[in-house]
């Protein structure tokens, strides 16, 4: 006999798929849910299903959005000769927090990982090389960890030859370290240390 009904255990299975969330932290969820007023767990679940309909990536830069272009591929007041690589949206969130970047964004959608079987075929990378035209400065800001110091190395691999000037972050985020979690003065003195490739 189990303990719960199978709509809270498959509620709490559901919770705990999040990233960092574990089977306590999902139950926790699952009963404060059922202990607040219905009204919040109705808005909660319209929020879900209107952000899965209504949010997609950008065409241009892989951001996600609910226009296409996003708004920062249409935005006039941003400098189209400066392009930032991010391995996801979470980390071009945590750039642009820091007001501190003004050119335009390309989200890859992952790091080369051999481990994980993840190539440059399975990135963003083709539609990047099409984004080159007019673009004089290309800033790589992957994670500090060893897969984003590969896919930093590939991309100045493949980039420097058209003739852009290519630099990555300073140091400054720890090895190992994601931007999602890096405090904004950190990201700002990593934007302005950063190195030529």
């Amino acid at each position: 006999m189990r303990a719960l009904p199978d709509s809270v255990n498959h509620l709490i299975d559901g919770f705990s798929r999040f990233p960092g969330i574990g089977k306590k932290t999902a139950q926790r969820m699952a009963f404060f849910l059922l202990k607040t007023e219905r009204q919040l767990a109705v808005s909660l679940a319209k929020s879900i299903l209107e952000m899965k309909d209504r949010v997609h990536a950008c065409p241009l830069c892989h951001n996600i959005s609910e226009t296409s272009p996003c708004g920062i591929c249409t935005d006039p007041k941003r400098d189209e000769t400066l392009l930032c690589v991010v391995e996801d949206a979470t980390d071009l969130l945590s750039l642009e927090k820091t007001s501190e970047f003004r050119g335009k964004y390309h989200v890859l959608g992952g790091v080369i990982s051999p481990l994980d079987g993840i190539g440059p075929d399975d990135l963003h990378v083709d539609s990047l090389l099409e984004r080159l035209n007019g673009v004089k400065e290309v800033v790589i800001a992957t994670n500090p960890s060893a897969q984003g110091e590969t896919t930093a190395l590939y991309l100045a691999k493949i980039l420097k030859p058209k003739g852009v000037k290519v630099s990555k972050l300073a140091r400054g985020i720890p090895m190992g370290g994601d931007l999602e979690y890096t405090d904004e003065a950190t990201i700002v003195s990593a934007l302005e240390g950063r190195v030529e490739l």
